[in-house]
């Protein structure tokens, strides 16, 4: 790991930062395979645990020799533990499972299964996947939660979080795992808006010893806005050697906002789902951009289903690189969306994300450039 460079080095290779990361939830990027997204400049997935040892199930993905030979995906793969997915779930649902100081237990409404989930079973399953960023369990909760509940989510995070180190630590010396080759491991800090909260478990995780961090609960206020101060605050919290994740952030303009406190890695389903819903990601003027003019209106989306663009004769974005922009019109896409032909979604698919690696890119240089200057 050397943040002083802005990149993060794993044993499947090198991740500059800013990233953004597509969730491949289900261990896929829907609608495109890994080769689309070596072309769209993608350093590494997001994938979740939850999910994963539901579909296709742990022996499942053993047997397929692991999630990188699984899903023909050779560059980093980072396995979130579930914590946003158990706060989605049974928070909102209590008749789907229950949260205990254990862990979590839960069934599905369309399986018979019943599913156990500790802190330890997570850690053993993310590194028997072959995961190169781990996530410790966490106890997700809403930034308007009440203080009480947000305290107990961030004692049982600490609590979870050490029992997540030790079997970590555990599993490396059982492997016989090195340093230079063992996967790295990410501690979540929750506390909703309280600043004491977050510092509080900003110090434990600390103290108990991590390779990085992520912002930990929902991200966005109840309209929809950036929790930019608590955000911010929290990244204060983190020596700016380590890294910190932006768990969920995927909205351009969030993303942006986010890098601009400090946030290295982002990940989120947003753009892929907009994608595919027609939403497609383009800007104001082109690149390249001065950091003064990442402020103001500077993002907007082409909604292909628009009957304006019916013979609209030119890409989505001009200055984009991708597949998509290079050889097909906003005019034939209309047309292959009105269809619902499934070429579509793959191109939309590969524009969005490679509209949000240009954005990373485009992030890197001007800070590069600010430091030059």
């Amino acid at each position: 790991m050397n943040l002083e460079n802005k990149a993060l080095s794993f044993f499947r290779g090198e991740m500059r930062v800013p990233a953004f990361l597509p969730d491949a939830t289900l261990g896929v990027v829907r609608s495109i395979d890994s080769l689309d997204l070596e072309m769209c400049g993608i350093q590494a997935l997001v994938m979740n645990t939850f999910h994963l040892m539901q579909r296709p199930g742990s022996s499942t993905i053993k047997s397929l020799g692991g999630l990188h030979r699984m899903g023909g995906w050779e560059r980093p793969i980072v396995t979130d533990s579930g914590g946003f997915q158990i706060y989605s779930l049974i928070r909102e649902n209590p008749k789907y499972g229950s949260i205990s100081e254990k862990g979590l237990s839960f069934q599905m409404e369309d399986s018979p299964r019943k599913f156990n989930l500790t802190p330890e079973k997570t850690i053993q399953l993310q590194v028997g996947y072959g995961s190169d960023v781990v996530i410790c369990l966490d106890d997700c909760t809403h930034p308007n939660d009440p203080f009480e509940l947000q305290e107990a989510s961030v004692k049982r995070t600490i609590s979870w979080a050490r029992r997540c180190k030790k079997i970590f630590d555990q599993l490396m010396d059982q492997k016989k795992i090195s340093e230079n080759s063992r996967p790295l491991i990410f501690g979540v800090i929750q506390g909703g808006q309280s600043r004491d909260l977050r510092k509080f478990c900003a110090n434990e995780l600390m103290e108990i010893g991590f390779d990085g961090f992520g912002f930990g609960g929902w991200p966005l206020d109840t309209k929809g806005n950036l929790l930019t101060e608590i955000i911010g605050y929290t990244r204060e919290l983190v020596p700016s050697h380590l890294p910190m994740h932006a768990l969920g952030v995927g909205h351009p303009i969030n993303v942006v906002a986010s890098f601009y406190l400090g946030y290295d890695l982002f990940d989120s389903s947003l753009p892929t789902r907009d994608a595919r819903n027609g939403r497609l990601y383009t800007l104001c003027h082109e690149w390249p951009f001065s950091p003064g003019e990442w402020k103001g209106d500077w993002f907007s989306y082409t909604y292909i289903a628009d009957n304006k663009h019916i013979k609209t004769d030119g890409p989505i974005f001009s200055s984009c690189d991708c597949l998509c922009c290079l050889r097909y019109s906003v005019g034939y896409l209309h047309h292959l969306y009105k269809i619902k032909d499934g070429l579509f979604l793959r191109l939309a698919t590969i524009h969005n994300l490679r509209f949000m690696t240009l954005l990373t890119e485009q992030l890197r240089e001007s800070r590069e450039k600010g430091r030059d200057e």
